[in-house]
């Protein structure tokens, strides 16, 4: 047998089994081998010590207490396992249906929903569940909510006044993009100024296409009643747009609430305007008239914004609306050579689609396509890189 000293059996591992044989040895010493013998009759401690040392180490068996302990401890991870799968399923309905429920008809005219995917109870929820915090994982801004905050989160996110269809889109980076903004809590509000702002825009023209109603009554004009949002959305683009350098913008735009952008956006004369109503030419070189209706004119003008000179022209539009397209795109594209804009910076493009048009226009797809152009050796632009869209 080695000496103590380097035995290296003697460690907290062994413990228990060199313990039992201790035991063994106190009480019949011929119990255990010789090499053992040897070993214990050294050690001076007696037996009461040793049985305490088992009765410690020794695995206790569990009680029925802790059993049921045990068991309600796997009862109640299972349940919240439950509750993080469905809350995530609930959080994804919203992001896939959620525009169903939106607060879009301010007059209350069609009644919208409820619909199924959207109801907490279809998921396995009750009302007595809506206190009860459930972990999320960080969506929505959270890692834990109780239910009825994450669906006032969701309710407020995508059933308010605004409806976003998105789920749809396969470029995961583009849909994960879409879905940051919209979720993202604590959305900085507009300063009274800019409210202020947006109000009057939207007065301005609501009282531009009164009179124009009052005054030539039944006379063809395609007014913007209805998309009046068009005029302070045009106004943010502008002043936005000239803060991060853009000095001219081309537009395209549709008939609807054309006249209402000429007057109020573009800077068009108002005397200019109620002379084409009323069959008369507005410049000189125009003396028998255009031969065009005035809803289809354009006009070019220059803007200050922010002590900023922007040029802004609106291209002439054929009854085919979307022709258009390819070119204010065009324009852009020369605009930016002209200025020796090579990082497609100080030249944009604004165009504009009812709703039918959009989708059902060849014209739109097809101006979406050209992602880049790159003219070849010795053409002009040849040295420009590629243009993103």
């Amino acid at each position: 047998m080695p000496n103590l000293d380097s035995a290296t059996f003697l460690t907290a591992a062994n413990a228990g089994f060199i313990t039992e044989l201790y035991a063994r040895f106190l009480e019949n010493p011929d119990a255990v081998d010789e090499s053992w013998r040897s070993v214990f009759s050294n050690i001076g401690d007696d037996l009461s010590a040793v049985l305490s040392d088992m009765r410690r180490l020794a695995w206790p068996r569990p009680t029925d207490g802790a059993t049921s302990a045990a068991r309600a401890d796997g009862e109640a991870f299972h349940r919240a396992a439950t509750d993080s799968i469905c809350a995530l399923n609930l959080i994804r309905a919203y992001r896939v249906r959620g525009h169903l429920e939106a607060d879009l008809d301010p007059l209350r005219l069609e009644k919208r929903g409820p619909y199924p995917e959207l109801d907490y109870r279809s998921y396995g929820f009750t009302e007595a569940d809506l206190d009860r915090e459930i972990f999320i994982n960080n969506l929505l801004g959270r890692e834990r909510a109780k239910l009825h905050a994450i669906i006032a989160i969701l309710r407020a996110t995508y059933c308010g006044t605004i409806g976003v269809e998105y789920m749809h889109i396969q470029v995961p980076a583009e849909r994960a993009w879409i879905q940051e903004r919209f979720e993202k809590q604590g959305r900085p509000a507009l300063a009274a100024s800019v409210k202020k702002e947006i109000l009057r825009t939207l007065t301005v023209a609501e009282t531009f296409e009164r009179f124009l109603d009052r005054w030539y009554t039944g006379t063809k004009r395609f007014g913007i009643e209805g998309a009046e949002s068009l005029m302070p959305a045009l106004e943010a683009i502008l002043h936005r747009g000239s803060e991060l350098g853009i000095r001219e913008f081309v537009i395209g735009m549709p008939h609807r609430g054309r006249l209402n952008v000429l007057a109020n956006f573009v800077g068009k004369p108002f005397t200019a305007i109620f002379a084409e109503f009323q069959g008369n030419a507005t410049q000189p070189e125009h003396v028998h008239g255009s031969g065009d209706v005035k809803y289809h004119l354009g006009t070019s003008v220059d803007r200050e914004v922010g002590g900023r000179t922007v040029h802004l022209s609106l291209a002439a539009n054929p009854s085919h609306l979307e022709a258009v397209d390819p070119v204010v795109l065009g324009k852009v594209r020369a605009k930016q050579y002209q200025r020796g804009d090579s990082e497609r910076s100080q030249a944009a493009g604004i165009l504009m689609h009812g709703d039918a048009a959009f989708a059902g226009q060849g014209l739109v797809a097809e101006a979406l396509e050209p992602l880049s152009f790159r003219c070849r050796e010795g053409r002009p632009g040849a040295d420009l890189p590629r243009q993103r869209r």
